[in-house]
């Protein structure tokens, strides 16, 4: 059942969609780095329930940002449907792996993966004109990246798109806009999976789902737009800020905390 809130909380869930709208076309991530948190902490709801309640409001952002990027045929299907492959099967396993591993340890050991993808997209400045050429060899690899996506996905909340877009740029010579449109599209059907998984559980609350996604999709047009019109070094830059939030955030929730006396 959809608990009833107060116009103030209403307001935090529109302003939370405008601006993981916009994040999620800027960077071809999903939001729920955003989304989760602020579903806790500033509309109180439960950390399980706010997690299925992000996947909801993923689903409307993420296809307004893969027909934005399509617009402009930054959209790979082949690559976007290998890692969704990927991503379908890692997402059961990472779940299964989170009552077997310490999430802390989970954590701190993320915190140094985006340290090195960092230092990574310093290095590398995509072209604005690269494709990712597949071929048997690469097919395996994209589901393989799926697959750890997944896995991170199921372990950690996180979605798919601060892994993939990095990577693809990264270790597969993507553009960097092919490799945010691609990421898009590639949530879509992991989305949809986990969001009438979570429904069957009753593990959403669908108001502040469509509050979320649908302030998103007026926002995440303008994100797509926006990478568009940047310059790929200085994407680089901003996306190499972004993770630097996400590790923060990670951070602070992975620290230990002292039991209350």
């Amino acid at each position: 059942m959809t608990p009833r809130r107060s116009l103030g909380g209403w307001a935090w869930l529109v302003l939370t969609g405008l601006l993981a709208g916009f994040l999620s076309g800027l960077f071809g991530v999903g939001g729920g780095i955003l989304i989760v948190p602020a579903l806790v902490y500033l509309v109180r709801l439960d950390t399980r329930l706010a997690a299925g309640t992000s996947l909801l409001a993923i689903l409307p952002s993420a296809v307004v940002g893969v027909l934005t990027y399509a617009i402009g045929g930054n959209v790979d299907l082949l690559l976007a449907a290998l890692l969704a492959v990927g991503a379908i099967f890692g997402a059961p396993i990472g779940s299964w792996l989170l009552e077997k591993i310490s999430k802390r340890t989970l954590q701190w050991s993320f915190i140094a993966f985006i340290g090195v993808v960092i230092v990574s997209l310093f290095l590398v400045v995509p072209s604005r004109d690269a494709a990712v050429h597949i071929d048997v060899v690469g097919g395996v690899l994209l589901v393989f990246l799926g697959l750890c996506t997944g896995v991170l996905s199921g372990l950690l909340g996180i979605g798919g798109g601060v892994v993939v877009v990095p990577m693809l740029v990264v270790l597969f010579g993507s553009s960097d806009l092919l490799a945010k449109g691609s990421s898009l599209l590639m949530m879509i059907p992991t989305a949809l999976s986990g969001t009438i998984s979570n429904l069957r559980r009753k593990n959403v609350d669908v108001g502040a789902g469509l509050a979320v996604g649908g302030a998103a999709c007026l926002t995440t047009s303008l994100g797509g737009l926006s990478a568009a019109a940047i310059s790929p070094s200085l994407a680089n830059i901003l996306l190499a800020a972004f993770l630097v939030v996400i590790a923060v955030r990670m951070g602070v929730d992975a620290w230990p905390r002292r039991s209350a006396q």
